[in-house]
């Protein structure tokens, strides 16, 4: 054997081996120290905490993160295990749990530190997120040595939102900095953020005290006033944007159920006091569908609403399809009589609901899809479910109209409710369309039960707090009419929303109620009148 062959197998062997103990150094640098966790010692833990934060591994973040989420687990023998949300025991020092694990607890010290250690890792991770959830935790509850940690990194942030949300959070610490600079700068910063938390704290600095202001600097006092007057602008117009939100969504709902009024008292002329109870047997309709699907299964209950859809529909269209032909049909032309007969089969249904379901509330749960929701601005969120309400509600709208002014049925009930002789004269069948027209309101009164039972929970009394409301629609829309439905529906709901806030749900809606006494005194048509023959004979 040459020597030049000897030389380089042993070179080789050389690399070889150092490639080994580089690998392993780059190892043990990748993986953190935690078998400090597994003391029962919490000093020993504050330094283990300690110590990972000081490690350059990535996973350092994910094992802190969930220290202090309560996952992370020690045995008898000092062993420490990370338990995943399926419960899998996942060990991070080696070996199998010895006996029982517990949760690694943790005292205020350790806590303090923990958060501290975790806030500076995330600050100073590569993802942009990450720093920017870690920024935007520190904003809501800033730490006074964090903050400290923060003013080092935020002149070399890029991202902006994440800026932000370091500047905010300094800001909160120097509202009662002794230094007139940072006083000034933490009024600019709160000026420039989108924050509305503080409003106490503004108050109270730009006040007065016994002998003096609060704020001794004329010229911080003045930015600080202009700070506060910037945020209660803002929660003015968050709280404007949420009310038309909610106004929207409950407008929904009395539309959905003045739809069928619309037909029922608009173009019949029938007052239907059961209608309410119609929008409560479509909630329970689907309650009931919910309930039957979860012994199914949990994948088939996701889509609970897809069926509940066309059941309550036509739950509802036959409830009203009897109604129609067992009571209603025999009163046509006295009004008063119609009316006490369906306020007592209102009762009726109420009760009947009452021992089928019980007299409690329930609850139907939102599917997966359409909880939680966007963040429209901050301190605004919209809920995925009042955006589907509105959404549903408009498909329904379009499906009414189709119906009323694309179909030969459509045609017929028109025909009928204009002119009931002429009608029957050419042949069209008058008692049946009587009944499909009653049917069809009451089944659209079963489609605002599905949406509301998305809003709120599900009551046998639920229909009573919708039926005047939803002749007031009616009436104020203009009878009969559509397109004034649809409006006085949208605008009833907001202007009840708008008001609560300032005057309560009770005085805002008896406000309301001499509003539209009033403007029916000065307009009796409603905002869209009838026109022809309909409207003479009306």
């Amino acid at each position: 054997m040459s020597m030049k062959l000897v030389t380089f197998r042993l070179f080789l062997l050389l690399l070889i081996a150092a490639s080994a103990l580089t690998g392993s150094a780059f190892a043990d640098e990748a993986r953190p120290d935690v078998s400090g966790l597994g003391s029962e010692d919490l000093a020993e833990v504050t330094r283990a905490i300690v110590s990972i934060g000081k490690s350059s591994s990535p996973e350092a973040i994910e094992i802190l993160s969930a220290l202090e989420a309560g996952q992370i687990e020690r045995d008898s023998a000092r062993r420490v295990f990370l338990r995943k949300e399926s419960g899998e025991l996942v060990p991070l020092t080696g070996g199998s749990p010895e006996g029982t694990t517990k949760k690694v607890t943790l005292n205020n010290v350790a806590r303090r530190t923990l958060g501290e250690t975790l806030a500076r890792l995330s600050l100073t991770a590569s993802d942009v997120n990450v720093r920017r959830a870690a920024a935007e935790r520190l904003a809501d509850q800033p730490d006074p040595e964090t903050v400290e940690f923060i003013r080092s990194l935020v002149e070399a942030e890029k991202d902006a939102k994440t800026k932000g949300f370091m500047d905010l959070a300094i800001a909160k610490v120097d509202l009662r900095s002794p230094d007139r600079a940072r006083r000034l700068a933490a009024a600019k910063a709160i000026i420039a953020s989108e924050d509305i938390s503080l409003v106490a704290e503004l108050k109270a600095i730009v006040g007065k005290g016994p002998n003096s202001y609060i704020e001794p600097d004329p010229e911080v006092r003045r930015e600080f006033s202009r700070a506060l007057s910037t945020v209660e602008r803002r929660i003015v117009k968050i709280n404007a944007i949420s009310n038309t939100i909610y106004g929207l969504s409950l407008g929904s709902v009395l539309l959905l159920a003045a739809l069928g009024l619309a037909i029922t008292f608009g173009l019949m002329r029938v007052i239907n006091m059961a209608h309410g109870e119609m929008l409560m047997l479509g909630a329970y309709a689907t309650f009931f569908v919910r309930e039957r699907l979860v012994a199914i299964g949990p994948e088939i209950t996701e889509w609970y609403l897809l069926f509940a859809i066309p059941f309550a529909f036509a739950v509802t269209f036959g409830a009203g399809v009897l109604l129609e032909r067992l009571v209603i049909r025999h009163l046509y032309g006295r009004p008063l009589e119609t009316l006490l007969a369906t306020w007592g089969l209102s009762l009726i249904l109420i009760q009947a609901v009452r021992l089928v379901f019980g007299a409690q509330n329930v609850a139907v749960a939102n599917p997966e899809w359409l909880s939680g929701g966007f963040e429209l601005m901050p301190a605004l969120v919209v809920p995925y479910s009042r955006i589907a309400v509105l959404l549903f509600t408009a498909i329904v709208v379009l499906f009414v109209a189709y119906i009323l002014r694309g179909t030969s049925i459509g045609l017929r009930v028109r025909s009928v409710t204009q002119n009931r002789e002429t009608a029957a004269a050419l042949g069209i069948p008058t008692r049946r369309v009587d009944t499909l027209t009653f049917g069809l309101g009451s089944g659209l009164a079963g489609l605002g039960g599905v949406a509301l039972s998305q809003l709120g929970n599900v009551g046998p009394e639920l229909g009573q707090q919708h039926i005047i409301d939803s002749f007031v629609v009616v009436v104020l829309g203009g009878v009969g009419n559509i397109l004034g439905t649809v409006i006085a529906g949208f605008g009833l709901g907001i202007a009840n929303k708008l008001l609560e806030p300032s005057v309560g749900a009770v005085l805002g809606k008896i406000f309301l109620l001499v509003i539209l006494i009033l403007f029916i005194q000065i307009r009796p048509q409603g905002l869209f009148a009838q026109k022809g023959r309909a409207a003479e004979s009306a």
